[in-house]
């Protein structure tokens, strides 16, 4: 059973940066697509960037700019790295991982709260 276990959210003021990292305990080799999702109280649970086997990144259009989706085979691991961040950003953030065969795996959620 994959494990995905996240970690490096917090409290941080408007314009500020987080770094966010998702260590998974299965093997690079069996991943399709790593990514982040992200779900504020009340609202939808929304896509926020993935990265795929091949290196493919996309972004959802609300973080174009200022969040980095990259990754460490090795581990393996995933990170976020965001910047220029605004109240509308604060949500539950979860680590995904696509396996080229099998569901979708999901971390706990690490909270990232961004102050006005």
């Amino acid at each position: 059973q994959e494990r995905l276990v996240e970690s490096g959210g917090g409290l941080v003021e408007a314009g500020g940066s987080l770094r966010l990292s998702c260590a998974a305990s299965g093997s690079i080799e069996s991943f399709a697509i790593m990514g982040w999702y992200r779900q504020a109280p009340g609202r939808q649970r929304e896509w926020v960037a993935s990265i795929t086997r091949g290196g493919t990144i996309n972004y959802a259009d609300s973080v174009k700019g200022r969040f980095t989706i990259s990754r460490d085979n090795n581990k393996p691991s995933i990170f976020l790295q965001m910047s220029a961040l605004k109240p509308e950003d604060t949500a539950v953030y979860y680590c995904t991982v696509d396996p080229i065969q099998g569901r979708r795996y999901w971390g706990q959620g690490t909270q990232v709260t961004v102050s006005s």
